[in-house]
C-alpha cells in the first residue's frame, strides 16, 4: 500500500497539468471540466499528503479546492 501511495504523486501531477491546460480554454464547458480535474488533483494530493504527513501541502490543497469550486460557479455555461 505504501508503494501505491508513494506513486500517487505522479497521477496527481499529471491531472494538475491537464486541468491547467483545460481552464485555459475559451469554451466554458472545458473550463468547468478543468476545474473539476483540479478538484480531483486536490483530492489526490491530499491523500498523498496525509500519507507523507505533509500538512502544509494538505492546507494548500484545501484552499485551492475552495478556489476551484468558486471557479466552477464563476464559469457556469449558459443554457
Amino acid at each position: 500500500m505504501d508503494e501505491f501511495l508513494d506513486f500517487l504523486q505522479w497521477p496527481a501531477m499529471a491531472v494538475s497539468l491537464y486541468a491547467a491546460f483545460m481552464i485555459g480554454s475559451k469554451n466554458a464547458r472545458k473550463r468547468i471540466f478543468g476545474f473539476w480535474m483540479f478538484i480531483l488533483s486536490n483530492l489526490l494530493w491530499i491523500v498523498w499528503g496525509v500519507h507523507d504527513e505533509a500538512w502544509a501541502l494538505i492546507s494548500l490543497q484545501v484552499a485551492l479546492m475552495a478556489m476551484n469550486i468558486r471557479g466552477i460557479f464563476k464559469n457556469e455555461s449558459p443554457g
